[in-house]
């Protein structure tokens, strides 16, 4: 049986929410994210991109490539609502699927040839969804996901594109090695000092040289070229989480212990979050008194991995969970209703700074561990008196590096 992997991807996704509240920005320049000069572009239209304007650069400079656009902060709240309306129209229609991020999707089609046929079953997937949002999608159906990802890419605008078996190879040849997922700009600029601008290109190159330039990643590069990819879908799952909990050696009602305590707590698993490229839309404290007794709250939350969203969140709780003024056994910290995804529902509200500063801070903790690096608030989990309270306000940016 022949492998067909579907992927599927909603354009723009986070412009063309805002245009279904809005339907004067149809066909305007639009950018969406940090609306101050430090702010980020979370997201931005068609029309900005004749500008040189992409995700990620600096608003200011976005407005300045593009002073005709329109500026949006943005509501992760509406994105996130839109997609899970897409997520429930697939997994009512596909048995097994993968939600590889807030607008991006993965389905095994393999076997509905000989019942429905891929192609068609696909194209009726993709009109149920634009019919029931009013949101424009796109889809690649292949072999595999990178070349399905990669076809999808170049249907955009809102169009499909299937590549037949044994097709993968011409179909990739004349496109720019920047289309391969995993040529970053640094690869790709080592790639074209090497004189490699086309995928045809390393096609014919030996493995042995893509592997002695590249590494590991040569490797990976050189087979991606050539079509071949044996990456599985992982299936979605509602219900995924992550978790912590701490009992006390003995029973204790110190709130300054107690709040560092779950400060660190929540800081520890938005990295976890970060580091596994996942995103949370559902926060739960617990605590357990002394009697045994134990009491869970819990909010949701637009998709994040922030920890000035999360962690505020996480206090919030505790606050409005420790009502009985008695002694505490233990406390834990869940966040569920995990999806796979990056950083980028969070841009609204972060700046260059912001970004950078959590770019280091992860890169630290990778490197020494991922207790290396703390907010100076939550150093002090497990000991008493090491601090006066710090947290009032928003939790502080201050850093504390540990030696090794």
């Amino acid at each position: 049986m022949k492998q067909q992997i579907l992927h599927l991807d909603l354009d723009t996704f986070f412009v063309s929410c805002e245009r279904l509240i809005d339907s004067s920005l149809k066909f305007r320049p639009i950018l969406v994210g940090g609306t101050g000069d430090r702010g980020v572009v979370a997201a931005c239209s068609y029309e900005t991109r004749k500008f040189g304007v992409h995700s990620g650069i600096s608003m200011k400079v976005a407005r300045r490539l593009c002073p005709e656009a329109v500026v949006i902060r943005g509501n992760a709240g509406t994105y996130t609502k839109y997609s899970k309306t897409v997520t429930e129209i697939i997994k009512n229609r596909v048995p097994v699927f993968e939600k590889a991020s807030v607008d991006e999707f993965y389905a095994d089609l393999s076997g509905m040839d000989k019942f429905f046929g891929s192609y068609k079953f696909a194209s009726e997937l993709r009109q149920t969804i634009i019919r029931e949002t009013g949101l424009p999608i796109s889809f690649g159906l292949s072999a595999n996901k990178v070349v399905s990802k990669i076809a999808t890419g170049e249907a955009k605008p809102n169009n499909q594109m299937r590549i037949d078996h044994g097709f993968e190879k011409p179909f990739l040849a004349p496109l720019s090695i920047r289309k391969i997922p995993s040529v970053g700009d640094k690869t790709y600029q080592v790639l074209r000092n090497l004189g490699i601008d086309k995928v045809k290109v390393v096609q014919e190159m030996p493995l042995e040289m893509m592997v002695s330039v590249l590494g590991e990643n040569g490797r990976t590069i050189w087979r991606r070229a050539l079509g071949i990819d044996n990456s599985p879908i992982i299936p979605y799952y509602e219900r995924k989480s992550i978790s912590t909990e701490r009992t006390f050696g003995k029973d204790t009602i110190d709130m300054i212990k107690l709040r560092t305590t779950i400060f660190a707590m929540a800081e520890n698993l938005a990295f976890q979050l970060r580091r596994g490229d996942k995103l949370t839309s559902c926060i739960a404290v617990k605590i357990r008194y002394s009697d045994f007794n134990t009491y869970t709250k819990q909010v949701k939350v637009p998709y994040t991995s922030a920890d000035h969203v999360i962690i505020p969140k996480v206090l919030e709780l505790f606050d409005k969970l420790y009502e009985r003024r008695l002694l505490i056994r233990l406390v834990g910290v869940r966040f569920s209703s995990l999806v796979s995804g990056n950083y980028q529902i969070n841009l609204f509200d972060d700046t260059e700074e912001m970004l950078r500063l959590y770019g280091a801070m992860d890169r630290i903790r990778n490197r020494f561990g991922e207790h290396s690096l703390q907010r100076a608030a939550a150093i002090g989990a497990g000991s008493i008196g090491r601090f006066t309270n710090p947290f009032n306000g928003e939790p502080p940016i201050l850093l504390a590096h540990r030696n090794q």
